[in-house]
């Protein structure tokens, strides 16, 4: 899947579990779109991930950009140091944690 055309909304750190811990059984790379819960009750939030490595396998940590794909529910929420788990369905297979909010109407307001 092509990178989408505008700047990335976040750059998170991300923490696949291992298969043993009961995540992914395959690597990710770049174009995953998995789901992501960024706290809202009810609501999850789907993102295009690119990595900075050409995969990422289970137990293993990558730097991620992320696109969100409805950025609208997530306006003046996040910060760096921000946590959300990464899902495939009820599934959970990562953690994350942003380092950087590009899309800066999605910041925490001072």
């Amino acid at each position: 899947m092509a990178r989408p055309p505008q700047p990335p909304d976040i750059e998170a750190e991300i923490t696949y579990l291992s298969s043993e811990a009961g995540g992914k059984k395959n690597c990710v790379r770049s174009g995953y779109r998995p789901t992501h819960d960024f706290g809202v009750e009810g609501m999850f939030n789907d993102a295009h991930h690119e990595y900075e490595v050409e995969s990422v396998a289970p137990g293993e940590t990558a730097m991620a950009q992320l696109w969100l794909l409805a950025p609208e529910y997530q306006v003046g929420r996040l910060f760096p140091g921000f946590r959300f788990t990464v899902l495939e369905g009820s599934h959970l297979v990562a953690h994350g944690v942003i380092v950087n909010v590009i899309n800066q109407s999605l910041a925490v307001r001072a």
